[in-house]
């Protein structure tokens, strides 16, 4: 890569997080230690009014590096700091990264490099774990199977296209033409945003050489909520976007659903939750049975107890929308809001 710079494209590393005291000296550092031209990047950190001491660890960083900027966001959601990021980006790729994210030195480089060589409107690498102690290595073993997640970006072991990616890179133009992410979306915003990518004949692309390291969650209370939470706005995307769906999305609810419904048929009949306990009894042991032929580290039970949390908080997160959402399926959705075109040249120094 040429290392003045002159001819690369401007990236605007966009990093959303709260509360992040922990992690962000991590990632940060990861950051601004990018095997890119210092003049060709800047670093927009949305901060959602921490209370536990990282808006300052921000603003040190900001005094110690011309290209960070820390922005704040009282609406305090995701998308909404993504947003107000993008809006304020002065480079021609934009690049998404979390607070719990390690890049590897040549993230951005290979990025800009994937853009420019397919063409594609959005690229990322897979999503690897890094677990922690005996519960946070069991989450990242069941976030990485088949049975956990799902995903097909977790497991690009080549390049190709794909359906969404983790975290994401843009041009920028790509926010001109299909719009920001959608702010309603606490979760999923960025399924969302890929889908309307794909939809407007947009492509997508995995690639195992924009290497990064997730720091997954630590304990089940956490894991419950973030799969809840997913399980619960995936709801809203139905309602949006019906075809953004695929048969493996209903599979937990519905199997939820008809146990339930079993086993609340009790007082008319006893077949009802009879049948329940045997589709829960199959289910264990087929989990059993995934678990024990797969080489995971540290206890199996932990791993099993992981891909169970992991469906049924979804399941039942996207049971709950659809009763909490009920009201909204008929209603006219309003487009994502449009990003303006930059006004000149993208530089720093402007």
């Amino acid at each position: 890569m040429d290392r003045s710079g002159s001819d690369l494209p401007m990236i605007s590393v966009i990093v959303p997080m709260r509360n992040e005291a922990t992690w962000i000296d991590r990632c940060l550092g990861a950051v601004l230690a990018q095997d890119y031209p210092r003049d060709r990047m800047e670093v927009l950190v949305v901060d959602g009014m921490s209370s536990d001491g990282s808006y300052e660890r921000l603003c040190d960083f900001a005094s110690r590096d011309v290209r960070v900027r820390v922005l704040r966001n009282p609406a305090l959601i995701v998308p909404t700091g993504l947003n107000l990021a993008i809006r304020e980006a002065r480079g021609e790729l934009i690049a998404r990264v979390d607070a719990h994210t390690e890049l590897a030195p040549d993230y951005l480089q290979v990025g800009a490099e994937l853009l420019s060589r397919t063409g594609a409107d959005n690229v990322g690498g897979p999503m690897v774990k890094l677990g922690g102690g005996p519960v946070g290595d069991a989450i990242a073993a069941a976030m990485t199977s088949r049975f956990g997640v799902g995903s097909y970006f977790q497991f690009a072991g080549a390049e190709r296209e794909a359906d969404t990616v983790y975290m994401g890179m843009w041009p920028r133009k790509v926010f001109e033409k299909v719009g920001l992410f959608d702010e309603e979306l606490i979760r999923n915003q960025d399924d969302e945003l890929s889908y309307r990518i794909r939809k407007g004949g947009g492509k997508i692309v995995v690639s195992p050489a924009m290497r990064s390291q997730y720091q997954n969650r630590q304990s089940w209370r956490t894991l419950v909520r973030q799969f809840y939470e997913y399980g619960l706005w995936k709801v809203r995307v139905l309602q949006k976007h019906p075809w953004q769906m695929s048969v493996r999305h209903f599979v937990p609810p519905v199997f939820d659903a008809l146990v339930i419904a079993g086993f609340a048929s009790a007082p008319l009949s006893t077949r009802g939750p009879m049948l329940a306990a045997l589709a829960l009894g199959i289910y264990a042991a087929a989990m059993a049975l995934v678990v024990f032929s797969e080489e995971r580290h540290g206890r199996r039970w932990r791993y099993w107890l992981a891909l169970v949390l992991i469906h049924h908080a979804w399941a039942i997160g996207f049971l709950t929308g659809l009763v909490r959402f009920a009201g909204q399926w008929l209603r006219e959705e309003r487009p994502a809001p449009r990003l303006a075109p930059l006004a000149g040249p993208s530089a720093i120094g402007r």
